[in-house]
């Protein structure tokens, strides 16, 4: 079914390695909260962070919680 659908392997010590790649995904900086988000996810939430990396959405998440933490923040401060 693989190959029917477009797939294509490399040899690698003798074995078929299929070539898989993650979709590609706009690099977005990611600040200190969502640097933090991302240690969290990879240690407590495994499933979900596999899920947004190979999903090709990792990068985008991690950038809207950093926006909005970072806006939490600036609304603390400004009380």
């Amino acid at each position: 079914m693989f190959e029917q659908l477009g797939g294509t392997y490399h040899e690698e010590n003798g074995y078929l390695i299929p070539n898989l790649r993650f979709p590609n995904e706009e690099e977005q900086p990611i600040g200190l909260f969502g640097q933090r988000h991302l240690r969290y996810l990879k240690e407590y939430h495994r499933g979900t962070y596999i899920n947004f990396l190979t999903g090709g959405r990792l990068n985008t998440y991690l950038a809207e919680i950093d926006k909005q933490a970072q806006d939490s923040m600036k609304g603390l401060l400004e009380i």
